[in-house]
């Protein structure tokens, strides 16, 4: 398979990488209606948002901690069928990866698997020669990797503009292809885990991210960044055939509940599932005929009050639980199945949740942010090594001491003590942990509990 591609990376998180990128993409898909498949580095919901919202194809996930280098590889080919060019938006600094040993995991990494070309964003607010320096590190700290242009991001105005360029020339051999001068209109609304899901913004704050897509784009030499794009061959990814459906499963979707890789349904679909969306801040219980739930991650702190307002939703979900329908709750699906969330914005009041997991979730001004690994030994996955990530404001107090746990962390904090996911009336689980289903065998095993439950 051939498709032109691009790697929008930074020299450091907060260059305005998601903004440009977010650019990019928009202005390649109103020149002359090119199909643009985006794509996200590193193990994140939000940004992804932001891709589809403006391309109008669902963003996907490009991690080599979670799916390993053929995992990136398939992912990337068969998100690409019917694309006319790949736009790759990078995590933190172009090098960041794992450690400092190397670069495994990073932007870099997953540009030299997929043989892109890289568009590096430096913010220039607060430089001028010594831009030229930062630059000239980058280009040469791996000879293995291409840069192949440069976007001068928060750039004064003309002056400020000219000193820079008079720097890089005679130095620096890659071409600027964008310029883009500073604006306090053009941002992107911000919360306690980064920008604020697309999916929650309302019509007005929509059209704000496309005027600020164009802004930016209006300075960026889009036909330049066309002719840089990487065009080698990657072999096709197999061919995966989709079963028959063998059981319902009821996922939660809404403003509160909405990370979920994309790849992760859509194997779950391939393993036999039918998903049937619902919503636990809007509507009143269950759908009907499912044989298992599952409650993504999200900011079930931030509508706490509604969720806590819906009793008929909590009972309907308790109700199925407690009857042994399996449950699957990440992060967000966590804090909802604990007795309570408290300490959002400062609020003391604590507010009533699920009440299925004998603990209370506290929001918090600590950030837990980690790859991790475990060894896993309970319901729904069975025995089987875990690799995935933890993003996350809360912890979880008041653990009951007979509560029961999956997951022994090797990598990453989890709940308490080194371990994560815990068990849910014996056949669900409840983690920190977020999983990609890279790996055939968790959503195959998920979707065979769903089976045993509805056999019943």
């Amino acid at each position: 398979m051939q498709i032109p591609r691009i790697v929008i990376a930074g020299v450091t998180s907060g260059v305005g990488k998601t903004t440009v990128a977010v650019a990019v993409m928009h202005a390649l898909r109103r020149k002359g209606g090119l199909k643009v498949q985006p794509f996200k580095v590193g193990p994140d919901f939000i940004d992804p948002s932001y891709h589809t919202f403006v391309t109008k194809r669902q963003s996907r996930n490009l991690d080599v901690w979670m799916m390993g280098k053929q995992g990136v590889l398939d992912c990337f080919v068969g998100a690409c069928q019917g694309a006319d060019v790949a736009v790759i938006e990078g995590v933190m600094g172009l090098f960041d990866g794992m450690s400092g040993k190397d670069d495994f995991a990073s932007t870099a990494h997953v540009a030299k698997i997929l043989d892109a070309p890289v568009v590096l964003v430096v913010d220039a607010a607060k430089s001028a020669r010594s831009i030229a320096a930062i630059i000239l590190g980058f280009l040469q700290f791996d000879k293995n990797l291409r840069i192949a242009g440069i976007i001068l991001n928060n750039v004064a105005g003309e002056r400020h503009a000219g000193y820079i360029t008079d720097a890089l020339a005679g130095k620096i051999k890659v071409p600027v292809v964008g310029i883009v001068r500073r604006n306090s209109e053009i941002r992107m609304e911000e919360r306690h885990l980064g920008l604020v899901p697309a999916p929650e913004l309302h019509e007005v704050k929509r059209k704000a991210i496309v005027a600020a897509a164009k802004y930016v784009a209006d300075q960026i030499d889009i036909d330049k960044i066309l002719k840089l794009c990487g065009t080698s061959l990657l072999s096709d990814a197999p061919v995966r055939t989709r079963l028959d459906t063998k059981s319902r499963i009821a996922v939660a979707l809404d403003e509160s509940f909405n990370f979920y890789y994309a790849d992760n349904l859509d194997a779950l679909r391939r393993s036999g599932a039918e998903l049937v969306f619902f919503s636990p801040v809007q509507e009143a219980r269950l759908p009907e005929y499912i044989h298992g739930i599952m409650l993504g991650g999200g900011f079930p702190e931030v509508l706490a009050d509604r969720l806590e307002r819906n009793q008929s939703m909590i009972k309907s979900i308790r109700k199925a639980v407690l009857d042994g329908m399996p449950i699957y709750g990440e992060c967000g699906g966590l804090m909802y199945l604990t007795r309570s969330i408290r300490g959002y914005k400062g609020e003391k009041k604590a507010r009533k949740m699920a009440g299925l997991v004998d603990a209370d979730t506290l929001m918090t001004s600590r950030l837990t942010l980690n790859y991790t690994e475990a060894v896993c030994d309970g319901p729904i996955f069975g025995r089987t090594r875990l690799r995935g990530h933890e993003f996350h404001y809360s912890s979880i107090e008041n653990v009951a001491r007979d509560s029961k746990f999956a997951y022994s962390m090797k990598k990453g904090k989890g709940i308490t003590g080194d371990k994560d996911g815990l068990v849910v009336n014996g056949s669900g689980l409840a983690a920190y942990m977020h999983l990609h289903f890279a790996d055939t065998k968790l959503p195959d095993r998920l979707m065979q509990a769903c089976a045993r439950y509805s056999r019943r």
